[in-house]
């Protein structure tokens, strides 16, 4: 790393950059940018497949997390380097494009790093190199739709394999087969077809979590759980049948524009102003009566009289709830929100079997159970301790995710390393078909490709080289579901024994990881400015610094 602020004409020195500023060229760039990314890969490569290790992240807080997801590990590291960085924003865009495959992304990106590595020392130029990692990562999108297989919505075992796959290594393993049905029912419940093609917003799964109980207490609600009490002792707690009314609107008397004022003078004037008060909030709440609601949900406050008022007339009624949870009643229950009082209709309210107040862990909570078509249902999580209900969160995410990714493209692929070995493959008699150093690239891919298997491996306490030579053999033989089961060791074929992924999660790792590659081999010159004079630290005096006892 050199001081870059210096370039010399006729022996004169002529500052072009402000002191300070730190720069690398050439080879050392490239080296750093790769040194970088390799690190950030090898942070989460432990983690990768069901034998795969946790990572605890405490952060400058004391506050601890305990995962081995990719993007949360990566989320939590707080890493500085500029190249790391965009190792980083591979797993976010995995982790916002899919839910699912960080580890195995940022993996990927890694090994193409450390390939390319090995191509720059042949003295082979960047730009052949990406050129060859771009037309070997076109030919491996192809090579994957080629080997993927159909599924269907109808098709529930396949997704609970799926979202089983999805969960394997997580900590919730042990109850894997429980959320793998939860996580399937909700997809099916709120999944939507038009004109032959599935759409599930995951939007519409809302997570919850409880501490208490264990994590087999988790399960699907079909409808909506409201993290709020019911706003009077007076009112019922439990309402069968409810006919559920939602509100954008406050209700309370408004309160005057800030300048205005009221004349009073005289207790008649008084006593006559907060009667036609009580007039107007007994009329919102004859209002609501009348379309026979027996339930309010309320994104506003309730005054203190009408909630007094409501509960006379036997409506149960929440206040100040979350715009997202009235959107998601909407859709659970039918209902529309209303935004003012006086539009409200009985075609506007919603159904619900039952809306009742319960006590879970300590805290009471509104469940609007037993909707009739829910387009919104909500899943409880329970554990026995924070960090417990924390990754059992981000596992049954990967399910909902996995599961849905899978039905967008309607594909799914073997998983086990099966893919990555059969596209390794084909990409390697796909290099044969060039003459220059671009074979040479595509060769690297193909090789990068296999990190997955051998990871596997490695986490298992296998031995990578014979297992990746059995894989390849099994292959050569036409048999592309065979992939590694890392519990008995042997090959096995993956489909049969349910390890199945969707085929998105294997596309966008492979186009992240590899555009993220070819754009750190472009580096050549690494620029670091100093500390600005504004914004930047001061520099510390020679000798300053804490007294020894600090």
């Amino acid at each position: 790393m050199t001081n870059g602020a210096v370039a010399q004409i006729g022996g004169q020195p002529v500052l072009i950059l402000p002191e300070g500023t730190l720069r690398s060229k050439g080879k050392e760039a490239q080296r750093n940018s790769i040194a970088a990314a390799k690190a950030v890969a090898d942070a989460v490569r432990t983690t990768l497949g069901p034998k795969g290790m946790d990572k605890m992240l405490v952060d400058s807080l004391g506050d601890v997390v305990i995962t081995n997801d990719g993007a949360t590990i990566l989320k939590e590291m707080q890493i500085e380097h500029p190249v790391a960085k965009m190792m980083v924003e591979v797993a976010k865009t995995q982790d916002e494009e899919v839910g699912d495959g960080t580890t195995t992304a940022v993996v990927l990106a890694g090994e193409l790093l450390k390939k390319a590595d090995d191509l720059l020392e042949q003295d082979i130029h960047p730009t052949v190199i990406t050129r060859g990692f771009r037309m070997a990562k076109f030919k491996a999108l192809e090579i994957l739709d080629s080997i993927s297989k159909k599924v269907e919505i109808k098709d529930r075992e396949t997704l609970e394999k799926i979202a089983n796959t999805a969960m394997t290594g997580k900590s919730a393993e042990k109850a894997s087969r429980e959320l793998a049905e939860l996580s399937v029912s909700a997809i099916q419940k709120i999944a939507e077809t038009n004109e032959g093609k599935t759409t599930a917003d995951t939007e519409n799964i809302k997570i919850e979590k409880k501490q208490g109980g264990s994590i087999t207490d988790t399960k699907l609600i079909n409808g909506v759980l409201i993290d709020k009490e019911v706003v009077h002792s007076a009112m019922p707690k439990t309402i069968r049948n409810a006919r559920i009314a939602l509100l954008d609107a406050a209700l309370e008397v408004k309160e005057l524009e800030s300048d205005a004022k009221i004349n009073i003078d005289s207790p008649e004037k008084m006593q006559a102003f907060l009667e036609e008060e009580e007039k107007m909030l007994k009329d919102m709440v004859e209002k609501i009566a009348k379309t026979k609601a027996n339930v309010v949900f309320c994104q506003k406050g309730i005054d203190d009289t009408v909630q007094h008022y409501l509960s006379k007339h036997g409506i149960l009624a929440a206040r100040r709830v979350k715009k997202s949870d009235m959107e998601a009643l909407a859709k659970a229950t039918g209902a529309n929100i209303i935004s003012n009082i006086n539009d409200l209709s009985d075609s506007d309210l919603g159904m619900a079997g039952i809306v009742e107040e319960r006590k879970v862990a300590g805290d009471r909570m509104i469940f609007v159970e037993e909707c009739k078509d829910p387009k919104a249902v909500t899943i409880l999580i329970r554990g026995g301790t924070e960090h417990v209900i924390d990754e059992v969160e981000r596992a049954v995410e990967d399910a909902i995710k996995g599961v849905a990714a899978a039905l967008e493209l309607s594909r799914i692929v073997p998983g086990g390393g099966a893919t990555e070995i059969e596209v390794a493959k084909e990409l390697r008699k796909y290099a044969d078909s060039f003459k220059g150093r671009e074979q040479l690239a595509v060769m690297a891919f193909a090789d990068a490709i296999e990190v997955i298997p051998r990871s596997l491996a490695e986490n298992a306490g296998l031995d990578p080289i014979d297992k990746i030579a059995e894989l390849r053999s099994y292959h050569e033989k036409n048999k592309p579901p065979f992939g590694l089961d890392v519990f008995s060791g042997k090959i096995q074929d993956m489909t049969k024994l349910g390890v199945i992924e969707p085929l998105k999660i294997k596309l966008q790792a492979i186009q992240s990881a590899s555009e993220a590659a070819e754009m750190i081999l472009r580096i050549d010159d690494l620029i670091s400015a100093g500390a600005s004079e504004k914004g930047g630290a001061p520099a510390m005096p020679q000798g300053g610094g804490m007294p020894p006892e600090y």
